[in-house]
């Protein structure tokens, strides 16, 4: 864990000894939350594992919904959760769980607990990665690090030179060509990864079509009645870094794809990545464009009356790997910690 996360951790912390979660949730929360998933699986003990923040296992996801119950709080699908946005002031507090990229772990492992708790949860299907053809680049980074000794790459006319022998090496590099990749063009971020990943000779088709569910997977989850289905574009781009002849595709296009295949009406978008960089004004207009009730981001905080004119900016809250803990999830649903990130604005759509 990095000094950012050790740095939430204490203030979660904080947060639940003093008892604020409880008695100062009239400041941060809103009408309710939007939890944000992406894997769901046993933990396997990895040295080096720098997307760690978006896996938890499935007893703390157990942990994480009874702790809802014991709070007070409602299980509610996107459906639902639009509806509280938009309808009359309710006296309970609202969580939706929401899984992106469509993982197949999602129905292995996060399934029987949601079962378990009658918990309504929405399922956001890359197209491309139901086709098993789209890259999982994030994770193929991660993959090649892990199985190279030595990483060397040129960004930006940099040279970013690093020997990963060792855990600690490994996870500098990470830390170092990851967001030096972030900053560039994303076909040059892809190409990159590509590099190293045949330089390491990883399949990548191959890691994707381990990792994700491919239709006729998440055809035979239409029988699950606390299911709804969404859509996160068709090869799971940073969109704001697109021009729109290439943006708007990615949306219109996913969700007649979905629809097409599944035979269900799709409501409800999530943009890939999410953050401000990746999915802007710009954005949430072409999502309502397109016919989306809902879309969400990654932009951290809970959601409130106001975002009843903004329903296609709505942000979340990370299940994140890094706290899996009953303290940080009771910090992140008091609303208090977003009160301080978002210095006291309950919309952040800009």
């Amino acid at each position: 864990m990095n000094l950012r996360h050790t740095a939430f951790a204490a203030a979660f912390r904080a947060i639940t000894l003093t008892g604020a979660d409880r008695w100062a949730r009239g400041l941060g929360q809103g009408v309710g939350a939007v939890l944000m998933l992406h894997h769901v699986r046993p933990w396997a003990g990895l040295s080096f594992a720098p997307n760690r923040l978006l896996e938890v296992t499935p007893d703390w996801l157990a942990d994480a919904l009874q702790l809802v119950r014991d709070e007070g709080y409602d299980l509610v699908g996107m459906d639902e959760m639009a509806a509280r946005i938009t309808g009359p002031k309710r006296d309970r507090f609202a969580v939706a769980l929401t899984f992106d990229d469509g993982y197949r772990d999602n129905v292995e492992h996060a399934l029987p607990v949601l079962k378990r708790f009658a918990a309504p949860w929405t399922l956001y299907v890359t197209t491309g990665y139901a086709d098993h053809a789209a890259s999982l680049w994030w994770i193929e980074f991660e993959h090649a690090i892990r199985a190279l000794d030595q990483v060397t790459l040129t960004i930006g006319g940099r040279i970013h030179d690093h020997d990963t022998r060792s855990p600690e090496g490994k996870q500098a590099a990470f830390d170092d060509i990851y967001w030096a990749l972030r900053a560039r063009p994303e076909a040059e971020l892809r190409a990159a990864v590509a590099r190293l990943a045949a330089q390491a000779g990883l399949d990548g088709p191959a890691l994707t079509r381990q990792l994700c569910l491919g239709w006729d997977e998440l055809r035979a989850l239409k029988q699950e009645p606390s299911l709804t289905f969404g859509a996160h574009t068709m090869t799971h781009p940073m969109l704001a870094k697109h021009p729109v002849h290439v943006a708007q595709p990615e949306i219109v296009e996913a969700k007649y794809r979905v629809e097409f295949e599944l035979g269900v009406p799709v409501e409800h978008l999530a943009y890939p990545v999410g953050d401000a960089g990746s999915a802007g004004p710009r954005e949430f207009e072409l999502a309502r464009a397109a016919g989306f009730s809902t879309a969400v981001t990654t932009r951290p905080g809970h959601v409130f009356a106001a975002h009843a004119g903004h329903l296609t900016a709505l942000p979340r809250v990370s299940l994140n790997g890094f706290h899996q803990n009953r303290a940080a999830l009771k910090a992140l649903l008091s609303g208090l910690p977003f009160v301080a990130l978002n210095q006291g604005r309950k919309l952040d759509v800009g």
